[in-house]
């Protein structure tokens, strides 16, 4: 398997920043946003921002919840690959009338933001919903989703995959373009 890296750990640690300045840019003190991780890669992103967000930008207000689409994808009934769900966290967290921003890790078909769409329903109505992606695959989306916020847009084949590594998870931070 051929491995290309597309982002070193000092890169992510700049995107990250850059990201969470344009959030900041977006939604000033918090009060009326609500960061969604979306479950399970987009979890550590997530968290990685809420902390980069409280601790180096002194957001007090911050609204941080986890989401799990597994029973909402479109594919969950009619593929054979194994589907292992994950925990929602949103204790407490309004949705309803607030700013979502959802994020995930890897934009690819944008199946599992469209899952994530109908699986926030459940919590309330938003006021409105972004998205924020570490990683965008061009050229290979199945529904017209797009990023509201990017780390880094990848020009990929089908064939090729994109993995994240977290330090958290994999012990280092960074990312890789693979072929199969």
């Amino acid at each position: 398997m051929d491995k290309r890296l597309l982002l070193s750990s000092d890169e992510m640690h700049i995107l990250l920043h850059r990201l969470a300045c344009q959030l900041i840019e977006n939604h000033n003190d918090f009060s009326n946003t609500v960061l969604i991780g979306i479950q399970p890669r987009g979890s550590l992103l997530s968290s990685r921002l809420a902390q980069l967000l409280q601790e180096e930008y002194a957001v007090h207000n911050l609204d941080h919840g986890l989401l799990d689409i597994t029973f909402y994808r479109d594919d969950f009934r009619r593929s054979d690959k194994t589907f292992r769900a994950s925990e929602t966290r949103m204790d407490g967290i309004q949705v309803e009338n607030k700013n979502v921003v959802f994020i995930d890790d890897v934009l690819y078909s944008g199946r599992s933001i469209n899952a994530a769409l109908t699986a926030i329903l459940d919590y309330g109505r938003p006021a409105g919903i972004e998205l924020l992606t570490l990683i965008d695959r061009r050229f290979s989306r199945h529904l017209p989703i797009q990023p509201n916020y990017r780390g880094r847009q990848v020009d990929s084949i089908d064939s090729q995959r994109v993995q994240v590594n977290w330090k958290e998870q994999d012990g280092a931070d960074a990312v890789y373009l693979m072929d199969a």
